[in-house]
């Protein structure tokens, strides 16, 4: 039996009681609600080890205390899961030890995690803590990050569904995730191809490149655009499907694309990252500016 054979289509939520957190469960479950599947809600809890010297076991009621506390946790996030979706059918897991070890496990059954982040931290451009960083690099499914200020809103809550398109392996299987996402949720989708001009070929050294060279240019990318989303595009013919090709850096051109969207889907490295890479500097640079919720995709 594969492991896609063995997969439950379900959505897992990591809940830990911070605002983000919430944030996080508000988006899984407004996403388990358009996809008509269920919402599993997820939290660990550990022993601080600063209690206890090594080797000393500590008493049961510490242990019990523990539980109560995450259970509490537990049941907060429900209540918050359904304000957003009052019908969904909601379950949860529950473990002792690292919270990056249960999701990581997690994401070999799931049909995605879901993952709040406070944004930028303490240090000059960090991101991400080190359960969403480890977990977005090693996941075996897709693992959408919802920010702290990445709140739904009026203007983004039917925006549409925005997707990197590069021509990579991994970035076609994000492009075919990000037309899953826009056909569950009735949404438009916005595929992005963006290239720079160190990438072009001009007619030689000393010659000023000539306006109708770009347009050529353009033009050729953009027939690469319809060729890449051709398979996809008549497989699901109910996605209204919008192209914009954009002579610019990824991370701008996605960062623009994605105003008042629902969700940016990107591929864990682009056609620049090193075979084996866990996560490009594309996609990390995105996590911190993306204006919405942010999904990446790893390959197989």
């Amino acid at each position: 039996m594969t492991q896609e054979e063995t997969r439950e289509d379900i959505i897992v939520v990591a809940v830990d009681g911070s605002p983000a957190s919430d944030n996080a469960i508000r988006w899984a479950a407004n996403t388990a609600m358009k996809r008509g599947i269920p919402l599993r809600l997820a939290a660990s809890y550990t022993m601080p080890q600063f209690l206890y010297a090594e080797g000393m076991v500590p008493p049961q009621e510490i242990f019990d205390e523990l539980q109560r506390d995450t259970m509490q946790t537990v049941d907060r996030a429900r209540d918050i899961a359904l304000e957003v979706a009052p019908d969904l059918r909601i379950g949860h897991a529950v473990a002792e030890g690292s919270p990056i070890d249960m999701l990581l496990r997690m994401s070999n059954e799931c049909t995605m995690i879901v993952l709040g982040s406070r944004g930028l931290g303490g240090l000059s451009g960090m991101v991400l803590g080190s359960v969403s960083g480890a977990v977005v690099s090693h996941a075996n499914c897709p693992v959408v990050v919802v920010r702290e200020d990445n709140a739904v809103t009026e203007a983004n809550k039917y925006g549409p569904v925005v997707v990197g398109v590069d021509g990579s392996e991994v970035s076609q299987k994000a492009t075919e995730v990000a037309f899953e996402e826009a056909s569950a949720r009735g949404a438009e989708l916005l595929a992005v191809h963006t290239w720079v001009d160190t990438n072009i070929q001009g007619p030689g050294a000393g010659y000023a490149v000539s306006e109708d060279h770009w347009n050529a240019v353009q033009q050729e990318k953009q027939e690469l655009l319809d060729e890449l989303l051709a398979g996809l595009v008549e497989q699901y013919p109910n996605v209204e499907v919008k192209k914009h090709i954009a002579r610019d850096r990824p991370v701008r051109a996605l960062t623009s694309a994605a105003e008042n969207a629902q969700l940016l889907v990107t591929g864990s490295h682009g056609r620049g990252g090193f075979k084996g890479m866990l996560l490009g500097s594309t996609s990390r640079a995105l996590l911190q500016s993306a204006p919405c919720p942010m999904m990446v995709v790893r390959p197989e």
